[in-house]
């Protein structure tokens, strides 16, 4: 990028990169971004360092596709014993709301993640840093990685957490059903949706998630202005666009949550078995939002390693050797028979009932067989029109399907998850058939 290159006067001054990070206060995310203006793109940040730690290497933060620089306000003290932090948006991502190039008329839309890990490099020259550890999260961890392959002789050490190298149907499907309903402008229903596919609700006992942190969460999605929809409407593209994240050759820690149901434990565990200099740890009783969850132990976790002391000992963390790896469950919920398993799919534009057997399920989806083969190819038709009922002792309920795949007569879908009470009344009959079905077990 060889341009014009606007910055903030302070950014002159990084030769001696201590004078580039304020003092850290209670006041310092009140304050507006700093930006940077590369050919057009804006890039936000804050640089904010404790006298103590200034001097150590940089700790760049690349946030998910829905944190802003406040969603670390309570992290950032934690991570200073490593090092000063910088908190860093991209164009489209986080609360940078840059969707067009102020010199070309160039959408956002056309800047691929490996683009926005190539302009993160060129950031790092312009501010005169030579030398970062670098925390991609989710989004973040792609764009990371890419930098780390890119620019390898700038990074000291990298986090990544929430990460996998090639991405699965169901995720993809359900990325698009998010896509769909946004479109749509179901926005109540996509909202839900969202926190549903993000956070596990099968594991909320574990993770004790607060009901006032998933609301919040859940508004923030369904109050999306038309700008955040076109800003989740790009990221999401990126992803699905997304064929291969490159491995870093740095030293890595690849994270996740224990019970993290966006992004799979396994998944996460093949990314790092694939990382020449890497160690593996999960945050115990956590999902894809540890830092919401788990904030204390993941932060202690991620400053234990950028200090590079040993991760073996800390409080709810569970680290795994490469031998651990290669043998990690892949399958993170048991399915169940059920009680009752004759049913039908109702398609949702008409009255069209198709006939079905539960073979099983669990609550993140079901594998229904049919009569037939003809019976199954005529709901498959309907890939995201169809809805299941279930029935038990509470009453019956239908819960909307994603037709995943077909095979023969018998069908596997992924329950769609767009209102937080069907998903209650799903966790409840989840529950029902796991004692019915032991109670089963003990009689025999």
């Amino acid at each position: 990028m060889n341009s014009m290159i606007q910055m903030d006067t302070d950014v002159q001054d990084a030769s001696s990169h201590v004078c580039f990070f304020d003092i850290y206060d209670k006041h310092s995310f009140k304050q507006p971004a700093r930006t940077t203006w590369i050919n057009g793109w804006k890039v936000e940040y804050m640089a904010i360092a404790q006298p103590e730690t200034a001097h150590l290497t940089p700790i760049v933060i690349i946030g998910g596709a829905f944190q802003n620089f406040n969603s670390y306000k309570y992290c950032v003290e934690q991570l200073f014993r490593a090092g000063p932090i910088i908190l860093i948006d991209m164009p489209s991502m986080g609360a940078n709301q840059q969707m067009t190039n102020v010199e070309t008329g160039e959408s956002a839309g056309t800047l691929e993640l490996h683009d926005l890990g190539q302009m993160l490099g060129d950031w790092l020259d312009i501010v005169g840093l030579d030398k970062v550890s670098v925390m991609g999260m989710s989004l973040g961890s792609v764009v990371a990685s890419c930098l780390a392959d890119q620019r390898p002789e700038l990074i000291d050490r990298m986090i990544l957490m929430g990460v996998m190298q090639k991405t699965r149907k169901s995720w993809r499907m359900l990325l698009e059903e998010s896509l769909h309903l946004m479109k749509e402008q179901r926005m109540d229903e996509f909202g839900q949706a969202v926190i549903l596919y993000l956070v596990n609700h099968a594991k909320m006992e574990q993770t004790r998630m607060s009901p006032t942190a998933k609301r919040l969460f859940y508004r923030q999605m369904a109050d999306f202005t038309a700008t955040e929809q076109d800003r989740y409407d790009v990221n999401c593209n990126r992803l699905l666009r997304l064929t291969n994240v490159p491995i870093p050759q740095c030293k890595v820690l690849v994270a996740c949550g224990q019970y993290d149901s966006f992004t799979l434990p396994h998944e996460n565990a093949n990314f790092a078995l694939q990382c020449p200099n890497m160690e593996f740890a999960m945050i115990a009783n956590a999902d894809h939002v540890p830092q919401l969850q788990r904030r204390k132990e993941t932060m202690n976790l991620f400053a234990t390693f950028l200090s590079d002391e040993s991760i073996q000992d800390l409080d709810g963390i569970i680290p795994m050797t490469r031998a651990q790896l290669l043998t990690m469950e892949r399958r993170g919920e048991a399915r169940i028979r059920v009680q009752n398993p004759q049913s039908h799919l109702q398609y949702r534009h008409s009255d069209l009932k198709i006939a079905t057997h539960i073979v099983d399920l669990n609550f993140f989806g079901v594998l229904l067989d049919f009569e037939n083969a003809a019976l199954a190819a005529q709901a498959a038709q309907f890939e995201r029109d169809m809805a299941l009922e279930l029935q038990d002792e509470e009453g019956s309920f239908s819960i909307e399907c994603l037709i995943f795949e077909s095979q023969g007569q018998q069908l596997r879908a992924l329950f769609k998850h767009g209102s937080f009470e069907v998903a209650e009344r799903l966790l409840r009959y989840v529950e029902r058939q796991k004692a019915a079905a032991q109670n089963l077990e003990y009689a025999r």
